[in-house]
């Protein structure tokens, strides 16, 4: 049974073993409410999941100690549970997706546990952990689903009441659930007049659907870059606590997380992953009814692949009109390069790359195509361009 007694004793135990991190004033990235960040992504191990791990551990019994624990994870659980673990003297078998970033594979070997690679998502890797539970004698610790593990994410709500006074709400990832479950009862526990707001992918919306038709429903698929809440089923503990005490589940889009990943870098100097961005995604965006309100957004984790950043940032430049792509149907005589260059320049843009092909659709026997990619400041700066190039006469096919 959860209780404000067990977050507390949490926040006790665990005082040795994580990071408190600081909230931190965002201005700039939601600028119609007053924003505040919940760095997890700076908590040891990169993400919050330490909280929930550690908290676990030091409920267990010497002879679960002595078998061992075995966990899965999508990444983050696994460091936390690993940590926990090797500070304890446990050991630990992690199975994780095969899809799960190299980083997050390595990360959680580093920490001392040993790991088992899954085919599949998430849950395949759950399946697993629970097959060899069965047959090893380990004990299992759940990444979300588990009374403990949700009174260790509970503390952050403690660290957040404590910080900051006449809060209005807390934006929470969500996932399987663990982390708004622990958050939210502890909330309306001591605050209930804060609202605690949930956010998914719309590319894994398994909690949003569930609460909607009032019972715990399974995706078929799941497909989104935040990997981190990539969950196709919610558990009974979490649903039934988010059914309670959550106020409202909102989704955002690839687009809008990559976005918000760039934002965070730019204007905090912040790495997040994307499941860690998703609530200031929903801030970014207008998700939730937070206009001239303060609000917490809980960053809850920043162990994001270099590779896969490099996507992200790429595609939040193109999302926000930073960059962007012309091509032109041209008449292929001298000067139209040149004409080209002057317009785009004179708007204050800044030609990346140049490609030149002949092809046989255009309407002209002498026409060409001209793909253009720019840097540009935004989407109006992206239309002034365009209409500047449409006014001295020339053919855009797309932008």
């Amino acid at each position: 049974m959860l209780t404000l007694d067990k977050v507390f004793n949490a926040s006790v135990v665990l005082r040795n073993i994580i990071r408190e991190t600081a909230l931190v004033r965002a201005a700039g990235i939601a600028p119609d409410c007053e924003l505040y960040l919940k760095p997890e992504n700076l908590q040891i191990t990169g993400s919050f999941k330490v909280r929930g791990a550690g908290y676990k551990m030091s409920m267990l019994s010497d002879e679960e100690k002595a078998r061992g624990v075995i966990a899965c994870s999508a990444g983050n659980h696994a460091q936390g549970v690993a940590l926990a673990a090797s500070k304890n003297g446990i050991k630990s078998l992690i199975c994780l997706p095969d899809s799960a970033p190299i980083s997050k594979v390595e990360a959680t070997k580093g920490y001392g546990a040993d790991v088992c690679l899954v085919k599949g998502c998430y849950d395949d890797a759950y399946k697993k952990a629970l097959e060899l539970r069965d047959s090893e004698g380990y004990t299992f610790v759940h990444p979300f689903d588990d009374e403990n593990v949700i009174a260790g994410q509970g503390t952050i709500a403690l660290e957040v009441i404590n910080n900051l006074d006449n809060i209005d709400a807390i934006i929470v990832p969500v996932g399987g659930g663990g982390l708004i479950s622990g958050i939210a009862y502890t909330v309306k526990a001591i605050r209930p007049s804060i609202k605690v707001y949930g956010v998914q992918s719309a590319g894994a919306p398994s909690m949003l659907n569930s609460i909607r038709d009032n019972q715990i429903e399974c995706l078929d698929s799941v497909a989104t870059i935040a990997d981190g809440i990539a969950v196709k089923q919610p558990g009974e503990n979490t649903f039934d606590l988010v059914s309670k005490y959550v106020d409202d589940i909102a989704l955002v889009s690839d687009d809008e997380i990559s976005t918000a990943i760039l934002a965070l870098i730019e204007k905090q100097k912040m790495i997040s992953e994307g499941a860690g961005a998703v609530s200031v995604a929903a801030a970014m965006f207008d998700k939730l009814p937070i206009k001239g309100k303060r609000v917490v957004s809980i960053v809850s984790g920043g162990n994001i692949d270099v590779t896969s950043l490099s996507r992200v940032i790429q595609r939040g430049l193109m999302k926000s009109g930073r960059t962007s792509h012309l091509l032109i149907e041209l008449i292929d005589k001298p000067g139209q390069l040149k004409d080209v260059s002057r317009i785009i320049a004179d708007c204050g843009g800044n030609v990346t790359s140049v490609h030149h092909e002949h092809a046989g659709e255009t309407e002209s026997v002498n026409g060409c195509y001209l793909r253009i990619e720019m840097e540009t400041r935004n989407y109006e700066h992206v239309q002034l361009i365009t209409q500047s190039l449409r006014d001295e006469g020339f053919k855009i096919i797309s932008h």
